[in-house]
């Protein structure tokens, strides 16, 4: 009986890495082994009439809306070309600077990404935008990739982040499973909001972190990054640095600003960032019909995948505690030498190596409901454990050889550029990512202190 969690888990690895979509995957592993279950005599086939209730669930949760919204003014501003004017600007305003181009793609990447909150659209962006412009100025490839790769997992840990939306959901019922195992009956709950206001400073940090790279790296190795004479027509003008900011602020700001303040949900700040996309791209000149046709297709095409990979998991969840899943977690984790910090650890070490085979909507849908009410049970702040994971999981979506912004990358990438060069030029980003890991393990209020604030 013990053994059935282990092999469900398993079986689920086995098939994704054949190549099996996701949703059925987790459906169907849960449905043969809930039915081998029941044959058995070690299955309550009364659980699996909870399953409707919870595809109510499901259709009825309204935080679930902002999906839809993020992933539509995502594609919006990837259309529009908010960035080239902003990277344009931004290059000549940071040219005295050593490395003021790559600090210029770290700060045009880590706006684009708080107004998209999508990996992929950022990476590629930034990767047609500034690549050639890079090369051209002599970077080296490695470097180059690297950059423009670890800039476009911004998105994941910078808000409006999908990662976040979805981390929200699912910690927000674990939180209240493990407050009713320790008898609090009435359970707090966390929100989107609460991660999306802790993962500013954490956010903040791994940009300067990565500025700072670009800095020294240019000082003490300019082979890699060489000089660049800046003449007068490399220069630009104060108004015209701030026209070309004014639009993303002012997104950034209606969005954030909205949920800081408390005006707005976060579904109702990306309902507000969906249409100020728009009417940025409509000043632009950049929306049309055959445009918003596009982004509204690959938009019902994404949203349908992430709930039909939800509907999956929640199967496979209740399947999974049917068996008595959650309590071999618990067991297993409650027996380890150090507790809590060894428990984490191990669970943080485990989502980077399945960030390897797995996207982070799988491990958000699938680990995170089976550790969170276990680790949470055991005291840990759902705040700064939602924020570990989010960075875990940008970690793993850098890393070779499966990181998924490597393959953005690689798509839009010069063939001139070869694969183990863009995989070397990460390994630097890996290193700052993992440095931020530790900082927040040690020093916790680097998450929590801005929600107590508010």
């Amino acid at each position: 009986m013990e053994l059935i969690p282990l092999l469900m888990f398993a079986a689920i690895c086995l098939f994704l890495m054949f190549g099996y979509p996701v949703a059925f995957t987790l459906a169907g592993v849960a449905l043969a082994f809930a039915g081998l279950g029941i044959l058995g005599g070690v299955f309550d086939p009364n659980l699996l009439k909870s399953f409707p209730a919870r595809l109510y669930g499901i259709m009825n949760n309204y935080t679930l809306v902002a999906v839809p919204l993020f992933v539509f003014m995502g594609g919006i501003l990837e259309k529009s070309r908010l960035a080239e004017d902003l990277l344009a600007n931004m290059s000549k305003a940071c040219g005295r600077l050593p490395g003021g181009l790559g600090i210029s793609v770290v700060l045009v990447g880590s706006m684009l990404a708080a107004s998209t909150g999508i990996v992929g659209a950022t990476v590629v962006t930034m990767g047609l935008m500034s690549l050639p412009l890079m090369l051209k100025r002599g970077y080296a490839p490695s470097f180059a990739c690297g950059t423009i790769c670890a800039t476009g997992t911004l998105g994941q840990i910078i808000p409006p982040s999908i990662v976040l939306v979805l981390l929200g959901d699912v910690l927000s019922s674990a939180y209240q499973q493990a407050q009713l195992k320790m008898g609090i009956f009435n359970p707090k709950t966390i929100s989107v909001g609460d991660l999306f206001i802790a993962a500013m400073l954490p956010g903040l940090a791994l940009v300067l972190l990565y500025i700072l790279y670009v800095f020294f790296t240019a000082w003490l190795r300019p082979n890699i990054i060489p000089r660049v004479e800046i003449n007068d027509d490399d220069k630009v003008s104060l108004w015209r640095l701030f026209a070309s900011l004014l639009p993303v602020l002012l997104l950034i700001s209606l969005l954030l600003g909205s949920i800081l303040i408390g005006a707005a949900t976060p579904t109702e700040a990306a309902g507000v960032g969906a249409l100020g996309a728009c009417i940025l791209a409509l000043c632009k000149k950049q929306l049309s019909w055959a445009r918003l046709r596009d982004v509204s297709r690959s938009t019902t095409q994404i949203s349908a995948m992430i709930f039909m990979i939800l509907i999956g998991a929640s199967l496979f969840s209740l399947v999974f505690r049917g068996f008595g899943g959650e309590e071999l977690v618990h067991q297993f984790f409650s027996s380890l030498p150090g507790g809590v910090y060894t428990a984490i650890a191990l669970v943080m070490l485990a989502m980077f190596i399945l960030g390897f085979i797995l996207d982070f909507i799988e491990i958000i849908f699938v680990v995170v409901p089976i550790v969170a009410p276990v680790l949470l049970a055991m005291g840990v702040d759902p705040i700064w454990l939602g924020i570990m994971i989010a960075v875990n999981l940008q970690t793993s979506f850098l890393t070779p050889p499966f990181g998924f912004a490597l393959f953005y990358l690689r798509g839009v990438a010069p063939a001139s550029i070869k694969t183990s060069e863009i995989y070397r030029g990460v390994l630097p980003f890996i290193g700052l990512q993992l440095a931020l890991l530790c900082i927040m393990a040690l020093w916790p209020s680097l998450v929590t202190w801005l929600p107590s604030q508010l």
